[in-house]
């Protein structure tokens, strides 16, 4: 099984759509992704995205795509009014964490106090369980650490999955086993960035997600295109 994981085109956030240079990039995503062997398409349901996955569904005609509510973007800020350092931004807080030399690894990451009273934790967790319940219907259950497959068959299946920077990285936090403040401070998703995981497809066979690509965005000829 692959799974490719990609980011929505330049948004109009305040209308949830895209602008017309992020039509532009979801064209460029979906020229790049025509020979990937994608059978299925999901997205957050949230526009920007949506307009992103149709793009691709449209250019290697597939009918349809399907919506997912829980990889919706991630919101944060104080759940009590409790002041936050930059309203709880995740990915300013990871910056902040590196200033101040924490661990960005530390299981402990949602009692540090960048995060204790930040509502981005159970945003996370909620994309976490939505993950498994997903992960199941592909045919891989979450034990523990790992994902047993459960598949009936040994074929290669590929899918992708539209969505955002935050949801995306508390997704690949839970796949990989790593934080996401971590996945926050050494993944950063461009518009359209395309990351590409595979896990095994031996019936039975207990697995570790592997990842196959990275944040890339060559397709849209800017190698940093938001830095």
């Amino acid at each position: 099984m692959r799974i490719v994981i990609v980011r929505h085109g330049e948004p109009d956030y305040e209308k949830d759509c895209l602008t017309e240079k992020g039509h532009l990039q979801a064209a460029a995503a979906a020229k790049r992704l025509e020979n990937e062997g994608i059978e299925v398409i999901y997205t957050s349901p949230m526009g920007r995205a949506r307009e992103t996955a149709e793009a691709l569904a449209k250019h290697i005609g597939l009918e349809m795509v399907t919506p997912l509510p829980w990889i919706r973007e991630l919101s944060w800020g104080s759940v009590d009014d409790t002041p936050i350092f930059a309203d709880g931004h995740p990915w300013t807080l990871a910056n902040r964490m590196i200033r101040d030399r924490d661990d960005l690894l530390s299981p402990q990451w949602r009692q540090h106090p960048l995060f204790s009273h930040n509502r981005v934790v159970a945003e996370a967790a909620r994309t976490e369980a939505g993950t498994d319940e997903w992960m199941k219907e592909l045919g891989y259950v979450r034990e523990g650490l790992y994902y047993r497959c459960c598949r009936t068959d040994r074929e290669q299946h590929t899918v992708a999955l539209f969505c955002h920077g935050g949801s995306s990285s508390a997704l690949l936090a839970h796949l990989l086993n790593v934080t996401f403040p971590y996945v926050c401070a050494v993944l950063h998703m461009p518009f359209t960035g395309i990351t590409i995981i595979r896990l095994g497809r031996e019936p039975g066979e207990l697995v570790m997600p592997i990842v196959e690509l990275a944040s890339d965005s060559r397709h849209l000829n800017e190698p940093y295109p938001e830095e």
